[in-house]
């Protein structure tokens, strides 16, 4: 079977938006935002680029121009591996940015992903995101694309949402520092739309994934991390110290006992504090071995994140309440090519490595650990459960359990006998279950089935039309927009007339073809380019020769996961809800009217959806009228895939609304113009540097903004 190129090898697109990434010394624990998911999109980037069926792999991060972090990031672009790439695209401001905050510019961060996708002239066969934020990025592209998703979700925000709220952490709080509805929600799209979920483990597809309404086990497959083996070895009978031997000694005062390892970053769900307080509170463990915490990099912890400085704080009090000094080694500093170091370091004293955190999805540093032939004691969570049951060479505790903890870690290290064969069995097993070689195959073996395809992309539009010699376009919407005050009508109208012949013109409107037809009768205005009408559900042209020609590619597209005939059967079980009369029904769009009193909520509509395994857009107007829309399907996405059909940038096209459906299409990488009448719910948009707000209303304020972006002439686009 031959790809969209033309060829039976693969272009694959990975997406991790947060974080800091590049190709060489990953700074692993500078913050809760550089974990092993940034080691993991790297690596499988490189593994799945290094096979002879790939022929390219891109994978899409966020580009920072911050003097608080290396110049690297600000690269544009960076090899991997001869065919592997990693991209940095442009999303909000330009300094470096916590995922929590990164929400309200991730439609810029697709914009520009699709920009990428058109510059390589090949649409992916693949679009696999990694975490919340990039699952709905991916989401979003691939619906615009026509290729299929994959997921990861690294860590989730239900189970993050568990803990918090078991630790007494007020629901307030978890919205406004973390953000975990928008987060959550995100989850669920992307669990909706994916093809393919990947997991690391069997516990946390039946148990964390199970939280969710678009849990579907169907489309979930376990395929465990990769490692890139290489790098990690058991230490060699007389091998020299290495130079973070060195370091260590600085803090201890019998370097030379066993060494119990810790390495994670300063965050809170890795629960190093409670290490520490399972060590303090162990005069035996104490005698028996010296505690290693590398957590992270640091300068000052008075100038670190929020998050890390509490935690660093409480380590060193913990560390001065039991007296640890020269028991305890806490370095400030270390590189990447340190870490396999520290592994065998901690080998060669026969300690062991312990990975305490309240929950461990992957569990990458166990695996490094088992190459490295340390035994581990690790959180009887996720990865570890898998890893020890795979590898046989450790012990799992209850993280919340101090005691636990500090037995565990005394038995780890008591018999020498035990230790031995630990060690020879995580080597053997972490080579037999975790190698990158074997991940990317397993990996493309489970993906091979979704390479046909309803819909995809093409760049090279068909057909006779002035669109293919537009390098602009206008979009308006009509009611409020448009239309409203027919003086100002008739004033844009000859404004047209005179100054802009030469560049296209589009409608995006709630409104049904016809209705809109019946407008632009009664009004006398010519008919547009193109007429975007029914929320995004159709796409028509309008041909020289008076014909409206519908775009099939587009309902091709929107069939992705609609049923409607299923979704009706499910709805009809809601009270409160009613099927509007059959002139309000489309193919792709079903409209109800409905009794606030007694219908369920939008949200209870969405989860009940979910629950059937149906996947629509579900948009509540006017408190009474409720349309249910393929998951592909809004105006803003409609925009967006005549930019890609077309070939017309982003930034060359100007949207113009009045309400909050028109939130989407006014985002991102476009023109935004919001008329002086608009709603409320708009307001949030004014500190959007490519949203202007009008002072004058409707038609008039179409102008207006047509004069701000001096659109007719050079464009002229506001620096971000």
């Amino acid at each position: 079977m031959k790809n969209n190129n033309g060829n039976d090898k693969l272009y694959i697109v990975l997406i991790s938006v947060h974080g800091l990434i590049r190709a060489n010394n990953l700074e692993l624990g500078r913050d809760a935002d550089t974990g092993g998911q940034s080691l993991y999109v790297v690596e499988l980037a490189r593994a799945l680029a290094a096979r002879d069926d790939v022929a390219r792999v891109d994978l899409l991060t966020r580009l920072v121009e911050d003097p608080k972090v290396a110049s690297d990031y600000s690269r544009p672009e960076e090899k991997l591996s001869p065919k592997a790439n990693l991209i940095r695209l442009r999303c909000g401001p330009r300094r470096y940015l916590r995922k929590e905050v990164l929400w309200p510019y991730l439609d810029e961060f697709i914009d520009h992903a699709l920009q990428h996708t058109r510059s390589i002239g090949q649409v992916p066969d693949f679009i696999h995101g990694h975490y919340a934020d990039a699952g709905l990025v991916a989401a979003r592209l691939a619906g615009l694309l026509g290729a299929p998703m994959i997921f990861t979700g690294h860590s989730l925000g239900r189970e993050k949402q568990r803990q918090l709220l078991n630790k007494g952490v007020k629901k307030e709080k978890l919205e406004s520092q973390y953000n975990l509805g928008q987060r959550i929600e995100a989850e669920e799209i992307a669990l909706g739309t994916a093809a393919m979920i990947v997991a690391s483990t069997h516990q946390e597809v039946e148990e964390q994934y199970a939280k969710y309404d678009n849990y579907h086990p169907s489309r979930m497959e376990v395929i465990p991390p990769g490692v890139d083996i290489s790098r990690y070895r058991p230490p060699e009978k007389d091998e020299e110290p290495p130079e973070i031997a060195s370091e260590l000694a600085r803090f201890l005062q019998e370097p030379e006992k066993p060494m119990i390892l810790a390495l994670s970053r300063a965050d809170e769900r890795k629960n190093i504090t409670t290490l520490v307080r399972a060590y303090g509170e162990s005069p035996e463990l104490q005698k028996k071995a010296n505690l290693v915490i590398v957590a992270g990099n640091r300068d000052d912890i008075a100038e670190m994140e929020k998050g890390a400085r509490t935690v660093l704080k409480e380590l060193l009090l913990l560390i001065d309440k039991y007296d640890l000094y020269g028991k305890v080694a806490y370095p400030k500093h270390h590189s990447s090519d340190d870490v396999p170091a520290l592994y065998r370091l901690a080998a060669r004293t026969h300690g062991v490595f312990v990975n305490p955190a309240l929950t461990e999805p992957f569990g990458l540093t166990l695996i490094e650990a088992a190459a490295s032939g340390l035994p581990i004691v690790a959180t009887n969570d996720g990865g570890p459960n898998e890893i020890v049951a795979n590898c046989q060479n450790g012990i799992l505790i209850d993280p919340y359990d101090s005691q636990d903890i500090a037995n565990a870690l005394s038995k780890a290290l008591a018999d020498k006998k035990q230790w031995r064969h630990w060690s020879q069995q995580g080597y053997e097993g972490s080579h037999r279950h975790y190698s990158w070689e074997g991940h990317a195959m397993t990996y493309l073996e489970k993906i091979s089935g979704f390479r046909e395809h309803q819909y995809r992309a093409y760049f090279v539009p068909e057909g006779k039309t002035r669109l293919v010699s537009l390098d602009r376009i206008g979009f308006t919407a009509i009611d409020n927009a448009l239309f409203g005050d027919e003086a100002a009508l008739k004033r844009l109208m000859a404004y047209l007339e005179q100054n802009a012949r030469h560049i296209g013109m589009g409608l995006a409107t709630g409104r049904t073809l016809e209705s809109t037809l019946d407008f632009l009768k009664r009004y006398n205005l010519p008919t547009p380019d193109i007429l975007v009408t029914s929320v995004g559900s159709e796409i028509h042209y309008a041909h020289q020769d008076k014909r409206i020609v519908e775009d099939n590619a587009w309902r091709r597209n929107l069939d992705y996961r609609w049923k409607p005939k299923a979704l009706r059967k499910v709805i009809n079980e809601c009270p409160g809800i009613k099927l509007a009369p059959e002139s309000e029904q489309r193919e792709h769009k079903i409209t109800y009217t409905i009794d606030p009193e007694k219908a369920p909520s939008v949200r209870e509509i969405k989860r009940h959806l979910r629950r059937h395994d149906l996947h629509a857009k579900a948009i509540l107007s006017e408190k009474t009228n409720l349309d249910l829309l393929p998951i592909r399907c809004s105006k803003g996405l409609a925009i967006r895939y005549l930019s890609i059909k077309w070939g017309i940038p982003l930034d060359q096209i100007l949207v113009i609304g009045d309400s909050g459906n028109d939130e989407e299409m006014l985002q991102g990488s476009t023109l935004g113009v919001v008329v002086a009448n608009h709603s409320p719910e708009l307001d949030k948009l004014r500190d959007k540097p490519r949203i202007y707000f009008t002072e004058k209303s409707y038609a008039d304020g179409i102008v207006e903004g047509i004069e701000y972006y001096n659109f007719l002439d050079k464009i002229r686009i506001p620096n971000d």
